[in-house]
């Protein structure tokens, strides 16, 4: 959070950080590179405890998705994972109860990931009002552009829960400015064009979206869609603070490996980053 009589940035707007910015800010400071992991939400009866051990694994913040019926950005592997917590019966509201039961034990901050017709059917001042009681920090709504996106933020400012904003490669460089002076937490640098999944390589647009962010923000720049091993999140990190990882991680999910088979993924995740950017 901003000390106070500290002055914002140059080129920040001037907002107070909430928990998902100051722990990523926290490791940049520190001089290393973030990691932030996507689980999906009600998937296995274990998925909480899945989350508590990734957070103990190295994981600076967690994305847990929300799943929702029709997920535009989602590859196969999200697909799946969420028609399978959907069947198990998962709803936005089991799930928030369930991070607000373990809000304590998960020990770093959390944002949601899900759609804006979820938020909307709830009401945005409702669904922001109940990711803050959930202790959920951040929100991530990947249908909701920029020009739609101002009454959703004012809700999640007044309820203190941070809006994450993407940037894709498709962007130009007159839309950045805008989208990195609204969007709280971190700026979401979207590796290429396309749905979400583990790819043999990098998108060129992978790093080029991100240095483009690094030139006109503050903000912490994180790499997620089509980051899916330890060496693409190092590469990614030579330019951008951070990498998001899904498919990865929720294929470990899908495939039964428990909390600790998942932890250990993202414990190579973390050694990586760790061992290229210390």
């Amino acid at each position: 959070m901003t000390a106070p009589g500290e002055a914002a940035p140059s080129g920040v707007t001037d907002h107070s950080w909430g928990p998902l910015e100051s722990a990523l800010r926290g490791r940049r400071r520190a001089g290393g590179k973030c990691f932030v992991p996507y689980l999906t939400g009600g998937l296995g009866d274990d998925w909480l405890e899945t989350i508590c051990a990734v957070a103990a694994a190295g994981a600076d913040a967690i994305e847990v998705g929300v799943p929702f019926s029709d997920p535009v950005m989602d590859g196969t592997v999200i697909q799946q994972a969420n028609d399978r917590a959907l069947s198990q019966g998962a709803t936005p509201q089991s799930i928030l109860a369930a991070l607000r039961g373990a809000a304590a034990d998960i020990g770093v901050p959390t944002a949601v990931m899900t759609y804006v017709n979820i938020a909307h059917h709830m009401g945005y001042e409702r669904f922001a009002s109940s990711l803050a009681d959930a202790g959920v920090s951040g929100c991530i709504l990947p249908d909701l552009p920029l020009e739609e996106v101002g009454e959703w933020a004012e809700h999640a400012d007044t309820a203190g829960v941070e809006t994450v904003l993407l940037a894709a490669p498709t962007a130009p460089d007159k839309r950045l400015p805008r989208i990195c002076a609204r969007s709280r937490g971190f700026v979401y640098s979207v590796g290429l064009m396309g749905i979400t999944g583990v790819r043999e390589a990098l998108a060129a647009s992978a790093t080029g979206t991100a240095a483009r962010l690094k030139a006109v923000t503050d903000l912490p720049v994180l790499v997620g869609v089509g980051v899916g091993t330890p060496a693409q999140a190092a590469e990614v990190c030579e330019i951008a603070d951070g990498a998001v990882v899904g498919s990865a991680v929720v294929t470990r999910m899908l495939e039964g490996a428990g909390p600790d088979g998942v932890a250990a993924l993202v414990a190579e995740f973390r050694a990586a980053l760790d061992e290229a950017h210390s």
